[in-house]
């Protein structure tokens, strides 16, 4: 029997009148690389913030690699790689400085699988993050997440901005560390990126969650979900 990566019993998290999420219990097993669809302010972030302890919850719990996501919150971001939908960096630094920080602060030396991250993203490190257009800057992010080579990856709308070829070369390494032990939460809108690569996958609509017998649905199934959301 697989390990339990990822075990999320009855998350609820309210913003008062605004929607959060409401009453989410799932989980995830080690080697899985799951889809997490849903459209804009359906509560897929609020679920990935809460897991990572960035959010306090009002009911639930919510337990990351066997530990506490409250209570081991240090502990949990050591070993998971996170890149938010959001490539937000210091403008003026470097990317090679953007990236040995993010390794610095886990203590961790990362210089060789930076390295190989980079020639294989084609990442420019001598470049500023003010000259990056924003699929750079997501490359730079994805190498941020993935150099410390963690058990759990949870990716928010990491595609968005790069072009074809990098996202097959994202995918390729994502399935590399898989093969390898690691597990992936993938949070996307893009069907056909769940369609290829996830085993298993749920969609989120109006703060609740919908297990998916296949992560293989049609366009029609697909809409319906965020036809019945607006």
């Amino acid at each position: 029997m697989k390990e339990k990566v990822i075990e999320i019993s009855h998350l609820t998290k309210s913003y008062g009148k605004n929607r959060g999420v409401i009453d989410v219990s799932l989980q995830i097993e080690q080697g899985d690389i799951f889809g997490f669809l849903g459209p804009n302010g359906a509560g897929k972030s609020t679920t990935i913030r809460s897991m990572l302890g960035f959010l306090k919850f009002n009911e639930g719990s919510i337990r990351i690699l066997g530990m506490d996501s409250v209570k081991d919150h240090v502990e949990i971001l050591k070993q998971v790689g996170y890149m938010p939908s959001e490539a937000w960096f210091y403008d003026s630094m470097r990317v090679a400085d953007v990236i040995k920080y993010a390794a610095d602060v886990r203590g961790i030396d990362c210089s060789l699988e930076a390295q190989k991250l980079c020639e294989r993203l084609k990442v420019d490190t001598r470049k500023r993050i003010k000259e990056l257009s924003l699929g750079n800057r997501k490359k730079v992010s994805i190498v941020c997440a993935m150099q410390h080579r963690p058990k759990l990856f949870i990716f928010d709308e990491p595609t968005g901005g790069l072009d074809p070829l990098m996202q097959k070369k994202f995918f390729e390494l994502i399935n590399e560390y898989v093969d390898e032990g690691a597990t992936c939460l993938l949070s996307t809108h893009v069907l056909s990126e769940v369609d290829k690569h996830c085993k298993n996958a749920a969609i989120m609509r109006e703060g609740r969650l919908t297990m998916l017998e296949s992560p293989h649905i049609d366009d029609e199934t697909f809409l319906s979900f965020y036809e019945e959301d607006e």
